[in-house]
């Protein structure tokens, strides 16, 4: 069994199938279109013969990336070479074609997006789809009295959607299929919160609204990470409290059929810094997908409504642009108290809670289908029974179709990314050719979907003045990382390409002389208790990642001799709040430990959002 990978020095960036029984003289005939953001002297293609305590080198070829940088094609043979880059004795040689195009040629480089014309990412699984709608969810809720008045244009006013109402709205209304993915999903939390907006059923939990619409006869169907950690001695809920264990238990001999999903990387996995790496790779897609009535009504048809984006349907995610820490734990937050990031924390002994900043999105037309399509890929793949919904053969269900005029102001152009392997995916091509044609990269044994990295480079590619970026972790390119004796950056395998993109749009501004800043906003540290092991590994993996960025822009700027300070093109912002303690707050019953990190959070009366 031989396999070829493809590395820019250390950095991995493509790897072959198998061939099987072929030692003299396999052919791959495989093609790779790679993001490059390395520092690299050469292309290195090796060749390992695969066997079931591990691979044997057989030998390595090397393209030195000189030769590629005029943006000819090279199409050669080149001899494979031993450890100390000797020869083969058998002179063995590889044949491989390379081209290479530099990105500041590319017609859109820095340019924006700038016209309707624009065909969206390409080498991707899902097309833009046109004529969509998408509604956009700042936070699980937003209270009446936060938004001010903005004007729109043909006199109208901006109208803020709310997120957990309109979920509510869409499961409560769904007739024939509810389908749910989540890192996370808590059987007991109540979507309706605000006392100023009540709904009919609000109080419902969500668990118990969806028996109701399965007992209905709604097909309700769940993919549920399945915390690997929440098994054995580690505890109930396993280290991120994900309840997937509780989840699965609450639906057990009903109608809801609810199936944990584990992850794993390459089905193993590796200590780093005494954590073991698999606990931390997970199922992230947070998806809601139901049959919705037309808008307007009059029609008895139905139509495919999807919700996606950073939002989970569990506890400490219900939150408004307040994020308040105390005043609400008699209200909102009594039956929802969230506070992972401090041993033995509850609402008996009171606040802070952890505040939540999120965002989401409802997707209406063709690109609902879109979200739809990758729910059934996963069940096909992981849920056991075949107890999809059989689309076509529902009557009053309308096929893809647009839902906006192309001059509708009100349009959009949307594409679906995900990241995701065909170990978790139904349907993924078998073999490599017709994987790069569905936009998707091959593996020794697996097909990836990586079109979020590759969405990210080109909206990273064609920005103009500035970035702005929030996220609950900010680590990768190892392949920059300075060298450390503690670690080996190819045991880490952070390998996506964003800080490194990010630093060389700078370090092209600096030169061109030209303003540019990037806005990088990430909480304190993610969310866990911070002295742990996992917290403290991401962290520190943080710290080299900005230390790489922070050294390409200062190299930038003394190579063109100016002395600025480095932070105005690339800054890290934390947000917190502080409330003013009220009379009438809630009042608990006990104390945090003495001299605890919660007790001076509550006497702070501050915490991290």
């Amino acid at each position: 069994k031989m396999y070829a990978t493809i590395d820019l020095e250390k950095a991995r960036v493509g790897r072959t199938r198998m061939i099987k029984n072929d030692p003299a003289n396999p052919r791959w005939y495989e093609s790779f279109h790679v993001y490059c953001a390395h520092m690299a002297s050469h292309v290195i293609f090796t060749v390992k013969d695969n066997n079931p305590i591990g691979a044997t080198l057989i030998g390595r070829a090397y393209v030195p990336v000189r030769d590629l940088l005029d943006g000819e094609e090279v199409d050669d043979w080149f001899r494979i070479c031993d450890e100390d880059r000797n020869p083969l004795d058998n002179g063995a040689k590889i044949h491989v074609k390379l081209q290479f195009f530099d990105v500041s040629r590319e017609r859109n480089w820095d340019r924006g997006i700038r016209s309707a014309k624009y065909p969206g990412v390409p080498y991707t699984f899902f097309p833009q789809r046109t004529g969509c709608k998408v509604s956009l969810y700042q936070d699980a809720h937003v209270p009446d009295n936060f938004i001010p008045k903005i004007p729109l244009s043909g006199g109208k006013k901006y109208e803020p959607h709310r997120c957990w109402e309109d979920v509510f709205d869409a499961i409560s209304n769904a007739k024939h299929l509810i389908y749910i993915t989540g890192w996370s999903v808590y059987t007991e939390i109540a979507l309706v919160r605000d006392q100023k907006r009540p709904k009919s059923g609000g109080e419902t939990t969500l668990g118990e609204l969806l028996k109701r619409k399965a007992n209905e006869g709604v097909k309700v169907l769940m993919l549920v990470w399945d915390d690997r950690t929440s098994v054995g001695s580690l505890k109930k809920d396993g280290l991120m409290a994900t309840h997937d264990e509780e989840t699965e238990n609450f639906f057990r001999e009903t109608e809801v059929h609810c199936v944990l999903c584990p992850r794993n990387p390459d089905n193993g996995s590796s200590i780093v810094q005494d954590l073991q790496i698999s606990t931390m790779f997970t199922h992230h897609q947070k998806i809601v997908v139901v049959d919705s009535a037309m808008p307007g009504g009059g029609s008895h048809n139905r139509r495919i409504v999807s919700f996606v984006g950073g939002i989970d349907l569990c506890d400490g995610r219900y939150d408004t642009q307040f994020h308040s820490l105390f005043r609400t734990l008699d209200t909102a937050h009594h039956d929802d108290f969230h506070q992972p990031n401090f041993p033995g924390a509850a609402i008996t002994k009171g606040g802070p809670r952890e505040p939540w900043h999120d965002i989401h999105s409802r997707l209406e037309g063709p690109i609902a289908w879109d979200v739809l399509f990758n729910f059934e890929q996963r069940w096909r793949k992981q849920g056991g029974k075949d107890i999809l919904v059989p689309l076509r053969e529902l009557d009053d269900l309308i096929a893809p179709s647009p839902v906006t005029f192309r001059e509708d102001p009100e349009t959009w152009n949307v594409q679906l990314f995900r990241s995701i392997d065909g170990g978790a995916a139904f349907g993924f091509p078998d073999t490599p050719e017709d994987a790069a044609r569905a936009g998707l990269v091959s593996g020794k044994d697996n097909i990836i979907d990586r079109s979020i990295q590759d969405a990210y480079i080109h909206a990273i590619r064609r920005a103009k003045n500035f970035i702005y970026i929030e996220n609950q972790y900010f680590l990768g390119s190892c392949f920059s990382w300075d060298h450390s004796d503690d670690i080996k950056l190819e045991d880490i395998g952070a390998l996506h390409l964003i800080p490194k993109e990010l630093s060389l749009k700078i370090v092209s501004k600096i030169e061109a002389r030209e303003r540019f800043t990037v806005y990088i906003v990430v909480p304190m540290w993610p969310e866990g208790i911070p002295e742990s092991g996992s917290v403290q590994a991401i962290l520190d993996w943080q710290r080299r990642t900005m230390s790489m960025m922070y050294k390409d822009i200062i190299g930038a700027l003394r190579a063109k001799g100016l002395q600025e300070d480095p932070r105005n093109y690339l800054t890290f912002f934390c947000l917190a709040n502080r409330e003013v303690k009220r009379s009438g707050e809630y009042e608990p019953a006990e104390q945090p430990e003495p001299d605890s990190d919660y007790e001076r959070a509550q006497h702070a009366r501050r915490f991290m959002i």
